[in-house]
């Protein structure tokens, strides 16, 4: 029998207290959704008591659901050592399971709360009697309990024997300030592990060191039950340990543990999260990051035909992801092939090195190729009609006036035939995509979503630097990826725009 894990996820939580980062209430109910029903972690702390009126209202929301479908017990909240007030707070919340924080080494008792052990003891057990009366169940957190473990750990074991006989069903073990390494995680789970065999501990690490991962992994190597992590690494200063990361280390090594995690779900989910926090995932961030699966050397895409030579066990498809071949000055031909070969294209040895050797100059230009690049490069190296341009943006006026809506007056052609029309939207482009959408709905057709907009000029670029504008869109079951560039943001998007028209 596998050793179960308990992952409980705090994104809503501790990963809300990523610098810049606060989510709705609706954004809250809909991500607490997604990591119960989708992801299928066993737990989610959702908040911190007492914190705003906002965050009352989310906790209820989320509450009020995960009643009616049978997920309450699995919602927790961050409490205090209050005399009652969190309690209460909790109880009008709807909420039934509290995370009480309290002091898990002597200096952060001795200088943030100024009180003896004993006090501090009596108070928490006045705590948690009061919960349990209330019909509440209770966690504990012993904040700072890695420095606590380092330098008072006869604090700790005091502690800990006393709060053994309490009516709690976990303890959260905190690396507060992400300061342990790998081996000292080791030492200290274990000798709590052995020291209480009836207690159930979790750990929670953060990633100061950019350690998180591997201490999460020593952690369960040496017996502890339960693992707290966020969605994309979030979490205050460097963040916590990253979930996806963490699920696919404990899968691929450690055998005899399982968890309750869905991997398919964790890259959608984690683009929702980045979506609704406006915190980007970097794009080599292992598992969810957009490079991670993507071959850029041509020895890596040609070692991939024979025999995948440049595989690992993080197989995209573990994810919900496809393996993709980047275009840039060390493609190489067979990088090119592939692409080409998605796209249903062949060409001949000696025409596969010209469009090489162009992508390779480009490359040394910084300009960033993508699949969807490859008809117009082909145009523009062969000298032929690889891409026809059946969609022009002929005209166009943009118009942005004080405390007046933008606007646009858009002529296009389709096929020969020209349509005007005009829109308002919340910005230039915003009002252009607009125009652009009633011309087509007008032609019984149907426009691609866009999913992600970015824009770069040169570094230490002037006023008047050329811009690039790389979106991404989303057209069935297809991703397409086009960029413009012009000296002006709102045109080099409008071009890449005209590219994916005439793509779809």
């Amino acid at each position: 029998m596998k050793r179960h894990i308990e992952i409980m996820d705090t994104t809503l939580r501790d990963g809300e207290q990523t610098s810049g980062v606060s989510f709705s209430a609706s954004e809250k109910l809909t991500i607490a959704q997604l990591l119960l029903t989708e992801l299928k972690v066993d737990r989610i702390e959702i908040a911190s008591a007492r914190v705003s009126d906002g965050e009352f209202q989310a906790v209820k929301k989320i509450t009020e659901w995960a009643a009616i479908h049978g997920y309450l017990n699995k919602v927790e909240v961050l409490t205090f050592v209050d005399g009652g007030t969190s309690v209460d707070w909790m109880i009008s919340s709807g909420a039934k399971v509290m995370n009480l924080l309290t002091k898990g080494s002597l200096n952060h008792l001795k200088h943030q709360l100024k009180k003896s052990p004993e006090q501090h003891f009596s108070e928490i057990a006045e705590s948690i009697h009061l919960a349990v009366s209330k019909g509440l169940e209770v966690n504990v957190y012993l904040e700072d309990w890695s420095n606590g473990m380092r330098n008072s750990k006869e604090y700790v074991i005091d502690y800990l024997d006393f709060i053994q006989h309490l009516p709690i069903k976990r303890i959260l073990l905190p690396d507060t300030l992400g300061v342990l390494i790998p081996s000292e995680v080791a030492v200290f789970i274990s000798e709590l592990v052995q020291r209480y065999p009836k207690i159930h501990f979790d750990f929670h690490a953060h990633n100061d060191y950019d350690l998180g991962t591997a201490n999460a992994l020593e952690a369960v190597r040496n017996g502890v039950h339960g693992l707290h992590l966020t969605v994309n690494g979030m979490g205050e200063r460097a963040g916590n340990a990253p979930l996806a990361s963490v699920i696919a280390v404990l899968n691929d090594y450690q055998k005899d543990v399982s968890t309750s995690v869905c991997e398919k779900s964790l890259y959608s989910v984690s683009k929702l999260v980045e979506t609704f926090s406006g915190f980007r995932i970097p794009a080599n961030k292992p598992v969810v990051g957009e490079n991670v699966f993507t071959q850029t050397a041509g020895i890596h895409a040609d070692g991939d035909k024979k025999n995948n030579l440049y595989h690992n066990d993080l197989m995209p498809e573990r994810f919900g992801r496809e393996r993709k071949y980047a275009l840039g000055k060390t493609s190489g031909k067979a990088n090119i092939a592939n692409n080409l070969a998605q796209l249903g294209i062949q060409l001949s040895d000696q025409d596969l090195k010209k469009v090489t050797q162009r992508i390779i100059e480009l490359g040394d230009r910084k300009e960033v190729v993508t699949q969807n690049d490859l008809p117009y490069i082909i145009s523009d190296v062969l000298d032929s009609s690889a891409i026809e341009e059946r969609v022009q943006v002929l005209n166009y006026v943009l118009t942005h006036s004080k405390d007046l809506r933008p606007s646009v007056t858009l002529k296009i052609s389709i096929d020969g035939e020209y349509f005007e029309e005009h829109a308002q939207g919340d910005g230039q482009y915003d009002a252009f995509m607009k125009a652009l959408l009633i011309i087509f709905e007008k032609n019984g057709k149907i426009l691609p979503q866009l999913k992600d907009y970015a824009v770069r000029i040169p570094p230490g670029g002037d006023s008047d630097a050329l811009c690039e504008t790389i979106i991404t869109w989303a057209h069935g079951d297809r991703e397409l990826i086009t960029r413009g560039l012009d000296s002006d943001q709102t045109v080099s998007a409008i071009k890449a725009t005209q590219k994916m028209l005439n793509l779809i």
